[in-house]
């Protein structure tokens, strides 16, 4: 049974900015309570002061919080590191960022058992496996023996969450657990923790940004922004009659309206044909094909949507068009002309007009670069500008993708998720292409900062006549965007499904799948989803 958690004016600063400021809540012993609110909200720091943590650079600078008969703020760091991992535990988001890649997963799962004291080593591992077994992992007595790259992502979440409770804890913290898993997996890591949650009764905190999985799991919201409560309720009455406006805008961001894009492309001419598309890596026998006999045609001024689970195909199909992996078979055409398969024997046109946007901004934009050098950079290659026109092309980019000019300045560091990607995109337009590949542009976006940039990309398509390949797994995100939709599993193209057609049936299996898949904004999903079919394989 877990325990009373009291907050009581908590104040967290960074040098003189307030993060979260004299925020209070009460959880009732195992109850669930959601954290929700947009990058930047104070989520994920109010959380982490639940164990007596700051990030660094900031400071716990009032108020208090209180676990049971634990004043968790009085306790010196011996004291902390007593609570942390035992009366307290954490879910990361990214499971495969926290676990060590060279040490076997059972190793890693035992480990804080066998710190805290609670467990021997062989009595750590049977509770282990229990664990394995209780969150519907496979082979639950092996699965331990293997390393953390020879899992799936799904796989590697629920070995986290058995990690976070071996020690039997009071208080579990999730942190965004399912924001970078594809639908069908994140149904099934939803199950398991909220089955574990409820058969435990364990308190605990859901950071997310996601509404309709908060609707799945929490007994309670809590709307953050800027580090100030807008509102808290029950979920159900919050989700039916939200009282704050910022609250109403979360709740209409999270439901997707189509976002037309530009005229009408049906008739318009082929920009981009594949046939027979194969791609894949080794020799002979030991020949792996990751993409089959892809046949597609992209038309100018077209937005197709690539969707489907991990391992599907999606992201290795937009870098074959890219030139980043060479077709092993197959033809690719690109406005009526063979296109060189290879990025390095391209042309610069070619370079020039197929851009790709990659999914993790943080990754893609030079750490040490300002975001003016960044925007330079095409436009000196592509363009050969400088001086004042280089200048004025780097505002009017900005201007273009609704960026402050004054952010030139910054380097990536200093701006938002949203930011970062809108910069993503700015310098994919700066070669002013005809094709942008889109790879899970907003997935690690919050819903409010995701659905502006879906409206920058229709605008853009609107103004420009940009044509996209959207690759997602998220199945709302591309009916909102996309004139049609194409369906893969297991590297092949399953079935491909037109706008007019979204809401028609009878489709392919698969593609109901996935839209069923697809939590609702609404209580009890879930539940009917269990009662409907039987359970999703991770």
């Amino acid at each position: 049974m877990g325990s009373p958690v009291v907050v009581d004016k908590l104040t967290v600063t960074a040098g003189g900015a307030t993060i979260v400021d004299a925020l209070s809540f009460t959880i009732q012993p195992g109850e669930v309570l959601a954290l929700i609110g947009e990058s930047g909200s104070g989520k994920t720091t109010t959380a982490l002061a639940l164990m007596g943590y700051a990030r660094r650079g900031c400071l716990i600078s009032g108020g208090s919080v209180r676990i049971g008969d634990v004043d968790v703020l009085s306790l010196d760091a011996r004291q902390l590191r007593g609570l942390r991992g035992h009366t307290v535990t954490y879910i990361a988001q990214s499971a495969a960022a926290s676990f060590d890649p060279s040490r076997t997963i059972l190793d890693q799962v035992v480990e804080p058992a066998c710190l805290h004291g609670t467990l021997r080593r062989a009595e750590a591992e049977l509770r282990a496996i229990a664990l394995f077994r209780e969150l519907a992992l496979p082979e639950p007595e092996t699965i331990g023996q293997r390393y953390p790259h020879q899992v799936s992502g799904g796989q590697l979440q629920r070995l986290m969450a058995a990690m976070a409770l071996i020690t039997d804890p009071e208080v579990v913290i999730l942190d965004e657990p399912t924001t970078a898993l594809d639908v069908t997996t994140q149904v099934e890591v939803l199950r398991a923790f909220r089955r574990v949650v409820r058969e435990r009764r364990v308190t605990a905190v859901y950071v997310s940004h996601d509404l309709a999985v908060v609707a799945q799991m929490a007994d309670h919201i809590l709307v953050l922004r800027d580090g100030c409560m807008r509102e808290v309720g029950a979920t159900e009455r919050l989700l039916v009659a939200p009282q704050n406006e910022y609250t109403k805008s979360l709740l209409a961001a999270a439901r997707p309206a189509p976002r037309m894009g530009a005229a009408e492309a049906a008739d318009a001419d082929v920009l981009l044909r594949l046939q027979g598309l194969c791609v894949g890596y080794g020799r002979g026998a030991q020949a792996v094909k990751i993409l089959e006999d892809i046949d597609l045609e992209l038309r100018r001024g077209q937005a197709i949507g690539v969707i489907g689970e991990s391992g599907s195909g999606k992201t290795t199909l937009a870098r074959a068009v890219a030139g980043l992996l060479p077709p092993s078979a197959g033809t690719m055409a690109f406005d009526g002309r063979a296109l060189t398969p290879a990025l390095a024997q391209r042309t610069k046109d070619e370079l020039r007009r197929i851009q790709i946007v990659f999914q993790s901004a943080d990754t893609a934009l030079n750490p040490s670069h300002t975001i003016e050098r960044i925007l330079a950079r095409p436009l000196q290659f592509y363009k050969g500008l400088k001086g004042p026109a280089l200048q004025r092309r780097i505002d009017e980019l900005l201007d273009l993708v609704k960026l402050p000019r004054a952010l030139a300045d910054r380097l990536p560091s200093g701006l938002s998720g949203g930011q970062k990607q809108r910069v993503n995109l700015a310098r994919a337009l700066a070669a002013e292409p005809d094709l942008i590949l889109c790879d899970e542009v907003t997935s690690a976006l919050d819903t409010v900062v995701g659905a502006a940039v879906l409206d920058l990309i229709a605008e853009l398509r609107r103004e420009l006549g940009v044509s996209y390949l959207f690759i997602s797994h998220d199945l709302h995100t591309v009916r909102s965007v996309c004139d049609e939709i194409v369906v893969m599993q297991h590297g092949r193209k399953l079935t491909q499904v037109a706008r007019a057609d979204y809401g028609r049936g009878p489709h392919h299996p698969y593609y109901e799948q996935l839209a069923r898949a697809v939590p609702e904004l609404r209580r009890g999903w879930l539940d009917e989803l269990d009662r409907q079919r039987p359970a999703l394989v991770a």
